[in-house]
């Protein structure tokens, strides 16, 4: 009798999950699921202890719709991948396991970890799957076969692709019933605590189980999807799907995301409504695809080679700052605070404090790219990275690096009444709205002094400084050894 065990990494969920739906295909074999916790190797990577408290609720969850179906998921413990593979073999000895099924991870030491395993189990069969993707990774290329390396050229190839045929979805297993032949259904043991910090995330901002968060992907598409290209920039607007820790987790696929979005909106393939919540997801999909082909971006290389030569300043206390809230840019302080304090951030916030951080400050993007993994509740390593590099000007993109935002017109621009700085700087209470984004000229008029830092660098000297550490970089000029521009 065949023993089919699925290993479940960053797939949590029932429904479309292509390594449970094959596994459960043979109505003889036997299936049993296996999540192993990593926590050596989360800290390593430094998993925010949100994301570890999300990942809990959701096994509890998994635990129990798999069990109502016949599957027994056992939460195992490994420190790191190494251990991992050591872990998964013994599993498979124990429980004589015959097929092995699992969905891509597509990391540097993810894809490293599953050659292992395959090596090791000489005696059971091993299938993945790509499951964590619309279309596979080597399957958007340009003509002369390479991968795409600006974001516009990839998305319309991309979308191309999906007229062609879009993926399909796999429905969540039946029931599974013993053969009257077979042993009683294995139990499995109940979940052990995981051993890694973990923070309470709000149940009322991010979906704690697969039901809620189908029901929450419905209602934003039926809603929000149509208005999210005039909403998604203004933090005080609830314009958002804050789907992305379910993606990140794997308790939704994108194709689930995709088919949802055409059912409810059919044009935004062609560009129609909801078509920019779509580029967001093609978005997910290029830093996916560009991991696997550019394995040195899971490295903290730089995608641009040259930009490894720029000169960047080495200042904790302005680090600290950055990470505290404490910068004197109202805009950059409170999407700090939000961070800090529910594990997400806006998107367009996001963007804000990276272009600060990379271009006011200069300081590494690797510092922010580490801080921002230890806190997000929606920590993904390939749209972590992207993003991280976007703001840096020093990953894939056709725009040169002088992008650099101006953080009090992004606030001026994108939050100008000050809802949203309110909610996170009460501090800045009694500061009237047009003078929120330059509290301290306004104060230093009036005279009053503002429980508030000041602005810790003046950007139009920043600005200057930049360009110019960029420019040297771009020509090859070593920076002196102080790092100074």
């Amino acid at each position: 009798m065949a023993t089919h065990l699925v290993w479940l990494r960053t797939d949590l969920r029932i429904h479309d999950n292509l390594a449970l739906a094959a596994a459960c295909r043979d109505p003889q074999a036997q299936v049993l699921a296996l999540y192993i916790a990593t926590p050596g190797q989360w800290r390593e990577h430094h998993l925010a202890p949100r994301q570890a408290a999300f990942i809990a609720s959701h096994l509890q969850s998994l635990h129990a719709a798999l069990a109502e179906r016949g599957i027994p998921l056992w939460v195992e413990e490994a420190d790191d991948f190494t251990a991992s593979v050591e872990r998964l073999a013994d599993f498979c000895q124990q429980h004589q396991v015959s097929h092995l099924f699992y969905n891509y991870q597509y990391e540097f030491n993810e894809r490293q970890r599953d050659a292992a395993v395959e090596n090791t189990l000489r005696d059971v069969i091993c299938q993945g799957f790509d499951d964590s993707v619309l279309l596979p990774p080597g399957s958007v290329l340009t003509g002369g076969g390479e991968m795409y390396k600006v974001f516009t050229p990839f998305k319309n190839a991309f979308i191309r692709r999906l007229r062609d045929g879009l993926p399909a979805c796999v429905a969540a297993p039946k029931p599974r019933q013993a053969p009257a032949r077979q042993a009683p259904a294995r139990q499995a043991p109940p979940l052990p605590e995981l051993n890694y910090p973990q923070t309470p995330f709000d149940g009322l901002l991010f979906a704690a189980d697969e039901k809620t968060a189908l029901a929450r992907l419905r209602a934003f598409c039926q809603q929000a999807a149509a208005d999210y290209e005039g909403q998604r920039d203004f933090p005080a607007v609830e314009g958002t799907s804050r789907l992305s820790p379910c993606l990140a987790i794997g308790v939704l696929s994108p194709r689930q995301c995709l088919h949802r979005l055409l059912t409810e909106h059919p044009a935004a393939l062609d560009g129609g409504a909801g078509a920019t919540w779509l580029n967001e997801l093609i978005w997910r999909e290029f830093y996916r695809h560009l991991m696997v082909y550019y394995p040195k971006l899971c490295k903290g290389r730089p995608f641009t080679a040259w930009t490894d030569k720029v000169a960047w300043r080495a200042e904790e206390a302005s680090l600290q700052a950055w990470q505290r809230g404490e910068t004197g840019f109202p805009i950059v302080d409170a999407a700090m605070r939000q961070l800090n304090a529910t594990g997400w951030m806006h998107n367009r916030l996001r963007m804000i404090v990276a272009s600060f951080l990379t271009k006011d400050l200069r300081l590494d993007w690797r510092a922010g790219e580490r801080y921002f993994m230890s806190q997000l509740i929606d920590g993904d390593l390939a749209a972590n990275n992207g993003g991280w590099q976007w703001a840096a000007s020093t990953g894939t993109d056709a725009a040169p690096y002088f992008r650099i935002f101006n953080p009090t017109t992004q606030g001026e621009k994108f939050d100008k009444q000050g809802v949203f700085i309110r909610r996170w700087l009460p501090e800045l209470a009694k500061v009237p709205e047009k003078a929120l984004h330059q509290p301290w000229a306004w104060a230093d008029k009036q005279g009053i002094t503002l429980d508030y830092s000041r602005p810790i660098v003046d950007h139009k000297q920043a600005r200057q400084e930049t360009l110019a550490a960029w420019e040297a970089a771009r020509k090859g000029i070593t920076p002196p050894p102080d790092g100074g521009s």
